[in-house]
């Protein structure tokens, strides 16, 4: 309730800018293009959690970008989710880059057609090399969980609503985005503020797990990316690639095909035809023949913003 309390008000109410103050305006130019305003990079902390997924970041955290952040997050400022979920997006797209699938050989027709060239042959990376994902399944989005004390608290799931931007901003710029906020808590975990690098790592390890039925879906074909609004330390993003790469390592490549096509639509609303589940059922049984589980070369991660001295620019 309060969350709708929220959206009425700021659509009836003048706003202020979530970076500034600025009166009468959701985010004033300036701190838009501070939060937008340059290319997405990629994000290491120093040092860097083991299982750390490649991430990008759209800006760095500090001044207005942190102001923004928190008035969306804290403050229950809501309009702040789209200009804070195209930021998201931007990162999103600079982690594709990254983003490779294993073209083992025995790939079926319809995959093998979308990784070759116009005269046939297997794109740079091909054979039992590595391939560009672009035009490969669905985006998949995957936010990483608040407690249910926080969302409680503050009335909303600051990363699920944001993601939930990005992905609407990244269809509307023809990328087949989706949302599955598949990751759960498993157990308490203790408060985050005052703990160091190795202290957040040991406080979140298998902290975290995905929910029954979500790892089909994750190992359906698409790309995941996890997404936050912010990452410090990375313990809590390299937990959630843990657990999805777990996740999806115990699905057997020969799944039924009649499950995943009931579980994919009751996910996304949407009518899913058999030969392209078959074609993901084959995808993953021609990785295990090849000896690859594809995992760690369908996840990435992308974040809104990450401390300034993180970006890899910075450091030597």
């Amino acid at each position: 309730m309060r969350g709708w309390w929220q959206d009425l008000t700021d659509l009836v109410l003048p706003a202020e800018c979530g970076g500034c103050g600025r009166p009468r305006t959701v985010l004033c130019p300036e701190c838009r293009a501070a939060l937008s305003g340059a290319a997405p990079r990629r994000v290491r902390p120093d040092p860097e959690p083991p299982g750390l997924p490649v991430v990008h970041a759209a800006a760095p955290y500090e001044d207005e970008v942190r102001a923004t952040l928190l008035a969306h997050k804290e403050r229950g400022a809501l309009t702040l989710a789209r200009p804070l979920g195209t930021a998201l997006a931007g990162a999103v797209r600079a982690g594709l880059g990254h983003l490779c699938l294993p073209v083992p050989e025995g790939l079926p027709t319809a995959w093998d057609g979308r990784l070759r060239g116009d005269n046939g042959q297997l794109r740079p990376g091909g054979g039992q090399g590595r391939a560009p994902l672009s035009g490969t399944g669905s985006l998949l989005l995957v936010p990483l969980p608040s407690s249910r004390q926080a969302v409680r608290a503050r009335g909303h799931d600051p990363a699920r609503r944001i993601a939930l931007a990005a992905a609407g901003e990244l269809r509307r710029t023809g990328a087949p985005a989706r949302v599955l906020a598949v990751l759960r808590q498993r157990r308490a975990v203790a408060d985050q503020a005052g703990l160091n690098s190795r202290q957040r790592l040991d406080n979140l390890a298998g902290a975290l797990e995905v929910a029954a039925g979500g790892a089909r879906l994750l190992a359906s074909g698409g790309r995941v990316v996890l997404v936050d609004d912010l990452m410090t330390t990375g313990a809590s993003m390299a937990e959630a690639a843990r657990a999805v790469r777990a996740a999806v390592a115990e699905i057997d490549p020969y799944l039924d095909i009649d499950a995943c096509v009931a579980e994919e639509g009751e996910a996304t609303g949407e009518r899913m035809t058999e030969a392209t589940t078959v074609d993901t059922v084959r995808t993953q049984a021609a990785w295990r023949m090849a000896g690859m589980s594809g995992v760690d070369d369908m996840i990435c991660a992308a974040v809104v913003a990450a401390p300034p001295d993180s970006f890899e620019t910075n450091r030597n």
